[in-house]
């Protein structure tokens, strides 16, 4: 299996975030060939930024604005500035006793919050 189709220096999503993501899909009733992930930024959170992950209609993609990565017949569409700020990223899903959810490794930030949900560059 291809792991993606695009140069991923942006942006890499393991395979078990990926087997995440296309539960979480079919739970909304979304399919591959109408939604997209959106996967970015946003100001915000105790250190300046703070990560965006969501499902997005493919029609509302914005090509200009907006580059496509696909891993695993996932699409995951981040905006060209907040490529900026997630470059050399990895999206892990973790789940264990003590949290579960998706993790941002962001070679980037120079700083985290206490709760992981922020961080600065």
């Amino acid at each position: 299996m291809e792991e993606t189709t695009q140069d991923t220096k942006v942006l890499q999503l393991t395979e078990r975030a990926v087997q995440e993501v296309k539960k979480v899909m079919e739970e909304q009733g979304f399919t591959t060939d109408d939604y997209v992930l959106e996967a970015g930024v946003v100001g915000g959170g105790c250190s300046g930024f703070q990560y965006k992950l969501g499902f997005k209609e493919r029609k509302d993609v914005d090509k200009l604005n907006e580059t496509i990565f696909t891993f695993f017949d996932v699409d995951v569409a981040v905006n060209n500035r907040a490529a900026l700020y997630i470059t050399g990223t990895t999206i892990d899903f973790h789940e264990g006793l003590d949290k579960r959810g998706f993790v941002f490794n962001n070679p980037n930030a120079t700083h985290k919050c206490g709760c992981g949900s922020s961080f600065g560059v």
